[in-house]
């Protein structure tokens, strides 16, 4: 077995917090194999109904690393990942519902373009959904992120009687090859037309609403962390989190922050040939 592909990621300790960090993903693409930890004692934990675990970190040293291990290839989208979680991440309005029936005997491509022709890509300071308990219907453009369209378009899928799985991980653009800035999301439907990866985010930044499927419409490579929003992590008193797709702080008064990172990853031409 060829553990030439990893994916590391470097930051200074924080006081008084505790780390939570996902294990990575297995896709039929490529697997984690292991995952290594410098400068915190680790323990794990896990979402029962997701079927997924997370580490988390205590930091013993001033820098703490966290390195993961890929090969090619991996088993099958997991039965867990499309499954309907009732969050307020994840669950359509009723005025959303209506809507999206109406999509019912169209194809999941119809539905792509439904969704990106509402989206402007960006990052707004209050998202379209946080001060709702639904994802609520949108009737005009609208401002999001990949995390904010995803999360959009699972809904409206469900809806529609499309089986949509949620994954978060990494994309490494072809001109950057060793680093990132930050995580990705995309979205894995099944359907009459079978198991097909959707970016939508990646082809609004590319100037584009004719939504294809496929992983990379932006020329890069991706590894896979977690999947789903709306998870629960009973053994630290976590209901309801969002996501879980990088490492972030916990602090004790219940607030996040994410780590002042670099993300390196090697094997850039062997995740290429997936």
């Amino acid at each position: 077995m060829q553990k030439d592909i990893s994916l590391t990621v470097d930051f200074p300790a924080v006081p008084d917090a505790l780390l939570l960090a996902p294990v990575g993903l297995s896709t039929p693409q490529s697997a984690p194999v292991s995952v290594d930890t410098q400068g915190a004692a680790q323990r794990m934990v896990a979402d029962p109904r997701s079927a997924q675990h997370a580490l988390v970190l205590t930091p013993a040293e001033a820098q703490i690393r966290l390195a993961w291990s890929y090969v090619l290839g991996g088993a099958d989208y997991c039965e867990a990942m499309f499954q309907p979680r009732n969050s307020r991440y994840t669950r359509a309005a009723a005025k959303l519902a209506d809507e999206a029936r109406e999509f019912a005997h169209r194809s999941v491509k119809d539905i792509a373009d439904h969704v990106a022709a509402l989206f402007a890509y960006g990052h707004p300071e209050t998202r379209f959904y946080d001060a709702e308990d639904e994802i609520p219907q949108l009737c005009s453009m609208t401002e999001g992120s990949c995390v904010d369209i995803n999360a959009y378009f699972i809904a409206f899928c469900r809806a529609a009687g499309i089986e949509a799985g949620y994954i978060t991980g990494y994309f490494i653009p072809e001109e950057k090859r060793t680093h990132c800035a930050d995580m990705h999301c995309w979205v894995v439907t099944r359907g009459p037309q079978g198991v097909q990866e959707w970016d939508i985010a990646h082809h609004l930044k590319m100037g584009t609403r004719d939504i294809r499927p496929g992983l990379n419409p932006k020329p890069g490579v991706r590894v896979a962390m977690a999947h789903s929003m709306g998870l629960e992590f009973p053994s630290l008193g976590l209901r309801d989190l969002k996501l879980i797709g990088e490492p972030m702080w916990l602090f004790p008064d219940g607030s996040w922050a994410r780590p002042e990172m670099t993300i390196t990853l090697r094997g850039y031409d062997r995740l290429a040939q997936c």
